[in-house]
């Protein structure tokens, strides 16, 4: 992609009404535009983030099973009335009515919808477990939006529901979404901590959080910074391994303010190992058995024939939430890095312009193309601006590599950045080797 084709409306003002990092670089780089309060248009370049972190989440709830599925953003009242809480809801639901008089609504979350679903369609443990997914718009009517795409009113989510015949079944099913989550920020290039947490408004009696560091985050956290040494790769999908896997997370002390206990934090953690910040969360997933499903009606036939409620259990993930709190966790003295995984580019193209020296944009192009034909996503910067502003500009965008044709750039030895690192001259195979090995 050149450049001066991108559709990115960039500002050089910060906006008024941004008060945190990642809502003012997505509007100064034109990622997202405000159509009204705590909605926004989502534009190429961040529309662009926000599906790589989609298809990261994608192909981790398929890795333990989870199957895809769409249900519709708008609902019937019927079966919240069903549940009992389309009046417990409260105002953050958007009630709304068609030309029919019935009463409908913009789905917050999906448990009712998806207990419909279910009860309709399997009625025997032998069709046991399942975990059903989609991705998909929701809403919420926030009485004070703010803070950009980190606490809005329309956002775009994961949502994950699991369906078991006892509480002991569940819990693997439980299990294989924690270490879903915790992969899937791993890749994501974030440090998640996982804590224990209430269960809010959706119920249940187990619930965790998943909280990235990051001291614009409004969660007060207190963990051991030794959760951040338990490796993955010690685990495996198995049931057995899964369940040690929570369990060694378990061990390690962590919670939020709401739940914190200063001596039991002193006791446990020593002071070396203490961590007293702030977070913000990027996942959370319940287990509340049969809350939705006795009221539903959500019942299957057991193996000696009697009838009983499904257990249930609920995972979301803020897929749009996650471009604002990566930002956060990234930025840094006016330079924005994204992870390689999400980056909207693999490499940016930054040639030195001169009206009486064409030279450097007619290399920048071959090299271009040579990127491209090796399917690495690269952007040419062909703007006619000083090399000041153009370094400037492409701190904020935040692509993590550039090849950079200026002065330094000689022969065949061309200059190759890594953001936050020194510059080196290589070959353009050593670039195009050091890119795909990424």
């Amino acid at each position: 992609m050149y450049l001066s084709k991108l559709f990115i409306p960039t500002t050089k003002d910060v906006p008024a009404e941004a008060k945190i990092k990642s809502h003012q670089l997505m509007l100064r780089t034109g990622m997202i535009k405000q159509s009204s309060a705590g909605i926004y248009s989502w534009l190429p370049m961040g529309f662009k983030i926000m599906k790589k972190i989609e298809q990261i989440v994608r192909e981790e709830q398929n890795l333990v099973g989870a199957q895809e599925m769409l249900m519709p953003t708008i609902q019937s009242s019927e079966i919240w009335k069903e549940s009992g809480r389309y009046e417990d809801y409260g105002e953050e639901m958007l009630r709304i009515k068609d030309r029919q008089g019935r009463e409908m609504l913009y789905g917050p979350t999906n448990e009712e919808l998806v207990t419909d679903i279910f009860r309709s369609s399997i009625k025997s443990y032998k069709s046991l477990p399942q975990i059903l997914y989609h991705i998909q718009w929701k809403f919420r009517d926030e009485i004070r939006p703010r803070f950009g795409v980190m606490r809005c009113r329309e956002f775009y989510m994961k949502d994950a529901y699991s369906f078991d015949l006892n509480d002991d079944e569940a819990k693997k099913s439980y299990n294989k979404m924690f270490y879903s989550y915790i992969r899937t920020f791993n890749r994501l290039g974030l440090k998640a901590i996982p804590m224990a947490a209430e269960t809010g408004p959706i119920g249940g009696d187990l619930s965790h959080e998943f909280i990235i560091l990051a001291d614009t985050g409004e969660s007060q956290i207190y963990a051991d910074k030794r959760i951040f040494e338990i490796n993955l790769d010690n685990y495996d999908y198995s049931d057995n391994s899964l369940k040690k896997m929570r369990n060694d997370f378990s061990l390690m002390y962590a919670a939020t303010d709401e739940k914190f206990n200063s001596n039991e934090f002193e006791k446990k953690v020593k002071k070396e190992n203490q961590i007293k910040t702030k977070g913000i969360e990027v996942g959370h997933i319940f287990y509340f058995g049969d809350k939705y499903s006795k009221p539903l009606n959500g019942l299957i036939d057991t193996q000696d024939g009697k009838k009983v409620a499904v257990k249930m259990g609920s995972y979301g993930i803020g897929v749009s939430r996650l471009v604002g709190a990566t930002i956060e966790a990234n930025f840094n003295n006016n330079v924005m890095k994204w992870p390689k995984s999400i980056s909207p580019f693999d490499v940016v193209i930054i040639p030195s312009i001169s009206k009486n020296n064409n030279e450097n944009i007619q290399k920048a192009e071959k090299i271009y193309k040579d990127l491209k034909k090796q399917n690495i996503d690269a952007l040419l910067d062909d703007v006619d601006e000083n090399m000041s502003n153009k370094f400037k500009k492409h701190d904020l965008i935040g692509i993590p590599y550039q090849i950079i044709l200026g002065s330094k750039s000689v022969n065949d030895k061309i200059e190759f950045k890594e953001l936050n690192y020194k510059s080196e001259l290589l070959s353009l195979e050593d670039i195009k080797s050091k890119l795909k090995n990424k």
